[in-house]
């Protein structure tokens, strides 16, 4: 895989990043171009994942025209897709079946602070088992009250570090309050990072909504539910996702000392 060092070229040259990016948002219309630090919040996403070591090209994937005038000028390649996909995994399907690469990563467009070392961690099980055909990330929860927050999607795994079910409700539930007094390592917030196969992702972009897809709003469940593992790669990156004007202001404070720092 690595030679001196360095990663291969051809391997650089199977992986591809693509960005979905809408512009309407419920919670936080417009957020993929509002300014941070200068300049819009997807263009931070596109450079953390520019500097990923596995990944040979990073785009980003779009329906609407603000978006594409807004990053081209600064370099950032973009994709016009159609405006009638409901999800960004359909939308990245789109970009896929004009590609060539075999690895295709879909990152979030409001992750400014998606580490490069995030993405290849996520990266490397696809490239160490070819039989493996999709990866996403997580993160242990420290903070009781994201435990019950639903907007904390949470995963739990097997001993093989494959999904076994990922849920807006605290899981697992611990029956015995005396072993509730300590759930370090037991609760794992999933990050919305995932690595595809390229013909995989074309093969569940097609399939219809499954029961549990519909009922928890995640689309993820339509793998588990058909019989597909999930490699789920633990990761120390906190999840800072920009869904407000406050979580917004709160990811500019940190790259604003991020800066002084260096």
């Amino acid at each position: 895989m690595e030679q001196g060092g360095s990663i291969s070229e051809a391997i650089k040259k199977s992986v591809l990043v693509v960005i979905p990016a809408r512009y309407g948002s419920t919670r936080f219309p417009g957020k993929m171009l509002v300014d941070l630090c200068g300049y819009p919040l997807v263009y931070h996403v596109y450079r953390q994942a520019k500097k990923a070591k596995y990944v040979g090209e990073v785009l980003v994937a779009t329906d609407d025209e603000r978006i594409q005038s807004a990053l081209e000028p600064l370099g950032v390649p973009v994709v016009m897709t159609r405006a009638d996909h409901a999800s960004g995994t359909d939308r990245i399907a789109e970009v896929a079946e004009k590609r060539t690469e075999e690895i295709i990563v879909n990152v979030q467009g409001d992750e400014p602070l998606l580490p490069p070392e995030c993405i290849d961690s996520t990266i490397k099980p696809l490239l160490e088992d070819t039989q493996l055909q999709m990866s996403t990330a997580c993160r242990n929860i420290t903070d009781p009250s994201w435990i019950q927050n639903p907007n904390v999607v949470k995963v739990i795994t097997n001993q093989k570090g494959h999904a076994i079910y990922f849920s807006r409700s605290p899981i697992p539930f611990i029956r015995d309050e005396e072993q509730r007094k300590n759930v370090e390592g037991v609760y794992w917030q999933h990050i919305g990072l995932y690595v595809y196969r390229r013909e995989f992702l074309l093969h569940i972009s097609k399939l219809p909504q499954t029961p549990l897809e519909k009922l928890e709003k995640l689309e993820q469940l339509r793998v588990l539910e058909n019989g597909y593992p999930i490699a789920v790669v633990p990761t120390n990156y906190e999840a800072l996702g920009v869904d407000t004007p406050e979580d917004l202001e709160h990811v500019e404070k940190i790259l604003k000392s991020r800066e002084k720092e260096v």
